[in-house]
């Protein structure tokens, strides 16, 4: 096991463990450096994988991610998600206008007016249309598909030992390791960092395991400490604060990402991320 194990978020099925360790253990480094923080050994940050549940299955002539388009962004969650992106980037880029009164009702036509302009955004861009639609579908299998949710909190769990002492989760995967620390009675650990969260918005909340209440529940023991790290400018976190989700005990941090507003390896670089850390390793 090890004392610190990494979650990531959508869009990493053709990756893999080391992959992303090798994006992520350096700029960890460089955020507990930057916080004053203690230096990790190779063997004490651990990234558990869960991107290949969402890879397609090899066939006959067939390369890469499915070739979507907005005929596929199916109704309920992911258009939910999609127009929830596209009032949220029109927010923090002028570049991106905000939905009109017409085209926020939910047709394949508007559909496709709000793919269309987040591919113009300072935030999807690069992006091509049918990695923002398999992102989409990412979320939305991990919340309806009852065996793709529990593989995954299955892979989050197994690297989860009594010497465990701090999650870092980003994007999607704060969503599977709150889930799995809700699940895990009586473990060890005493950091929950989570980075550009989905946990807020509505439409993800209200589907949590186990059901929230009125707020959601405490994810650990009274020694554990949570912390939210955000960019202001980040869509897929919605809402920022997630104190009014799951009560006065999370700590918020919003930090800058610049450009890269929900990168996981500029959430990782800032003192902020290092300081959340390495409060939990200290109180190992």
């Amino acid at each position: 096991m090890a004392l610190v194990v990494g979650v990531h978020g959508v869009g990493k099925q053709l990756l893999g463990e080391e992959m992303l360790l090798r994006d992520w253990r350096p700029a960890l480094m460089d955020g507990l450096c930057r916080a004053g923080g203690p230096l990790l050994n190779r063997h004490d940050f651990r990234m558990s994988f869960y991107g290949d549940l969402f890879r397609p299955k090899g066939s006959t002539l067939a390369v890469g991610d499915p070739l979507f388009t907005a005929d596929d962004v199916d109704e309920g969650v992911e258009q939910d998600l999609l127009f929830s992106w596209w009032e949220a980037a029109a927010a923090v880029d002028p570049r991106v206008a905000p939905p009109a009164g017409d085209t926020l009702a939910r047709t394949p036509r508007s559909v496709q007016a709000a793919l269309r302009a987040l591919s113009g955004s300072r935030f999807f861009s690069g992006l091509a249309l049918r990695t923002l639609v398999f992102d989409l579908k990412q979320t939305s299998r991990y919340l309806l598909d009852p065996a793709v949710r529990q593989a995954a909190l299955d892979r989050v769990a197994a690297l989860i030992g009594e010497d465990t002492r701090a999650i870092i989760a980003h994007s999607l995967g704060s969503v599977v390791a709150y889930e799995t620390l809700c699940a895990l009675k009586g473990h060890g650990v005493r950091a929950l960092v989570t980075l550009g969260s989905p946990l807020g918005i509505r439409m993800v909340f209200d589907r949590l395991q186990p059901k929230p209440g009125p707020v959601g529940m405490w994810p650990g023991g009274d020694t554990l400490t949570w912390t939210n790290v955000v960019d202001q400018g980040d869509v897929v976190a919605l809402v920022k604060d997630l104190s009014d989700r799951f009560g006065p005990r999370v700590h918020g941090r919003v930090i800058h990402n610049g450009s890269h507003a929900h990168d996981a390896t500029a959430y990782l670089t800032d003192a902020s991320t290092g300081a959340a850390i390495a409060a939990g390793l200290d109180a190992a």
